[in-house]
């Protein structure tokens, strides 16, 4: 079987690094070509996964001459995502995206109908998807462990979008500072922010963990800072039929969870109508309490299943059967989720409570 061709397309989300890295120890794939516009935001990845000169473009055009590909890891800022999945779209290949989904559910619709009848998936990814834990928390609440899911809470976040490169390597505070005037991370018109960057997931996951059900009101609360132009905090409670949930992200959180767990810890709580169940980001296991056994007691995290370790085998492998994806993946499920943040942040600059949008 011939390796899967890979392009990686667009360098603003420093999760491609992370991603390439999947694509390139992945048996049975191949980074086929880098763009950007800017080289120089290529240079590192190139050397490290070993891409040839003759790979790289800042033309995508020309990079998209050189295909085809069966595949396009895009990760642009979000404002871009409909414009390039737009352009993407009639290139034949599967589109990957890495979240957030779009900057609104006008864009989402837009990335959607672009791939209709392509006879290509589109695939939105998002990390804490493959997270042991978060994996074993959806298999109990399914089974009934804890009865009928009444309320999801998240809290969710890092130090900030600048802290880390690639691979979670750590850039200092001065060199944050010096970046944050021109980083799209803290536009507003580029899609930045805690809201649009975190709220995804919990949005995401918490309508997997709902099986698809939507809230029917959204009230969201930002922050305000000084020389800052996006949120940096952001606490969103969602009302649906059966109960409250509540949604918070945070840049600023006192460590990075993959390194040391901050307090509040992230991760996910879940209630039910007959136990609870503590889901943090990167554990090893999640607590549980039921009727049967009240006491807050751990249940080991269940290994992720070979073919769905992380994001890249999981799609690689949904193509290969002719599968579509599922879950948190899933562009119908994601559309939900960012109807909820559009709303959420409606709702922030109008200071009131609002119906979901449509």
């Amino acid at each position: 079987m011939a390796p899967f061709r890979i392009a990686g397309i667009s360098f603003d989300h420093m999760h491609m690094g992370d991603l390439l890295r999947l694509v390139h120890d992945h048996p049975e794939a191949e980074i086929a070509a880098l763009y950007d516009p800017d080289p120089a935001k290529m240079r590192a990845a190139a050397e490290t996964f070993g891409v040839p000169e003759a790979r790289l473009f800042t033309d995508f055009d020309a990079c998209m001459a050189a295909g085809p590909y069966d595949m396009a890891i895009l990760c642009a800022a979000t404002a871009d995502h409909a414009a390039y999945t737009e352009r993407l779209a009639p290139h034949g290949c599967h589109v990957f995206v890495e979240k957030p989904f779009a900057a609104s559910a006008d864009d989402a619709r837009r990335m959607i109908a672009a791939m209709e009848g392509t006879g290509r998936q589109m695939a939105i990814n998002w990390p804490l998807r493959w997270v042991e834990s978060h994996v074993t928390a959806k298999r109990l609440i399914d089974e009934g462990a804890i009865g009928d899911l009444i309320e999801v809470h998240f809290y969710d976040g890092n130090r900030g979008p600048l802290y880390h490169l690639a691979d979670k390597v750590e850039v200092s505070a001065e060199e944050v500072e010096r970046q944050k005037p021109d980083a799209w991370w803290y536009k507003k018109a580029s899609g930045g922010g805690s809201l649009l960057d975190y709220l995804g997931y919990g949005a995401t996951l918490g309508t997997w963990y709902m099986n698809g059900e939507a809230p029917l009101e959204v009230t969201c609360v930002v922050d305000d800072t000084p020389g800052i132009e996006v949120d940096q905090h952001s606490i969103t409670i969602c009302r649906y039929a059966r109960g409250l949930s509540k949604m918070e992200t945070r840049w600023g959180t006192f460590t990075d969870p993959w390194m040391h767990q901050p307090q509040p810890r992230c991760g996910f709580v879940f209630v039910g109508s007959d136990g609870t169940i503590a889901s943090e980001d990167y554990a090893d296991h999640v607590t549980v309490q039921t009727r049967a056994r009240p006491e807050v007691h751990p249940i080991p995290a269940d290994p992720l299943p070979e073919g769905g370790r992380n994001a890249i085998e999981y799609v690689l492998g949904c193509i290969a059967r002719g599968e579509q994806v599922g879950g948190p993946l899933d562009p119908g499920l994601c559309l939900t989720a960012q109807r909820i943040v559009d709303t959420a942040a409606a709702s922030a600059a109008q200071k009131r409570t609002l119906e979901l949008l449509p």
